[in-house]
């Protein structure tokens, strides 16, 4: 298991926790918010024309997790490129000294070529801490730019599957925009969510590598509520 929170009440003392949040393990479809990433890079860059049939495809990719529209993406944009902007200066989303982090080196769906990372050889890779840092990245604007930031997050925005966090947040936080992307194959299951609603500001990620993962992550969020508001508890003045 290794988790990531980032508690976004206060936006001018942000806390982030994690446990195991450097050990990088097979994530899934979580990695391909990286592929977003990249194709909103080669789109401001002109590398790649925009248009209708992306934007789509975009769509799919996270809102669905469609694998057929996340395969059309990595074709259009390349590993190359993929690579380029995860390791980016601007990004630091992976990097060999800190555990690695985000990493999309194959297809989904199998075929073609492969480029997967050079730390555990992993088709497609995250970390909590970086994805953390993907979606702290994003709130603040510096993903590509503050306008790209502003159209992923309306692209991750009301996710159409509705199973680990989301199942748990209809529930207690009906109110609440989740912008989300998540992951499972066999034994290995991701979540990942910037939670925006009434009394809730965070980002949360889990990677858990157990048959029961999608129940596991689905009962991580009120322990990591309760983690957080403790935390804002300690730290407030004390009345003498």
């Amino acid at each position: 298991m290794a988790i990531g929170i980032i508690d976004l009440t206060d936006l001018n003392n942000i806390k982030y926790a994690g446990i195991n949040d450097e050990n990088m393990m097979y994530a899934a479809s979580l990695p391909k918010i990286a592929v977003l990433l990249a194709a909103m890079d080669a789109i401001e860059k002109g590398e790649l024309e925009d248009s209708q049939e992306i934007q789509e495809d975009m769509k799919l990719m996270i809102s669905k997790s469609n694998n057929q529209a996340t395969t059309r993406m990595i074709d259009r944009v390349g590993y190359a490129k993929i690579e380029e902007v995860l390791r980016s200066p601007d990004n630091q989303l992976y990097d060999e000294e800190t555990g690695g982090g985000l990493w999309v080196g194959k297809r989904y769906g199998g075929g073609g070529d492969t480029n997967r990372e050079p730390l555990k050889q992993l088709s497609h890779a995250a970390t909590t801490k970086q994805v953390c840092n993907f979606y702290y990245q994003m709130i603040t604007g510096n993903l590509v730019t503050d306008a790209r930031s502003r159209e992923m997050l309306e692209i991750m925005k009301n996710p159409a599957l509705h199973h680990k966090f989301v199942n748990t947040l209809d529930k207690i936080a009906p109110k609440a925009d989740v912008y989300r992307k998540s992951g499972s194959w066999k034994n290995y299951h991701s979540d990942s969510a910037l939670v925006w609603g009434p009394q809730r500001h965070y980002i949360m990620v889990a990677l858990i590598d157990d048959n029961s993962g999608e129940t596991i992550i689905r009962n991580l969020v009120q322990p990591l509520e309760k983690a957080m508001k403790k935390a804002r508890s300690l730290t407030k003045p004390q009345k003498i």
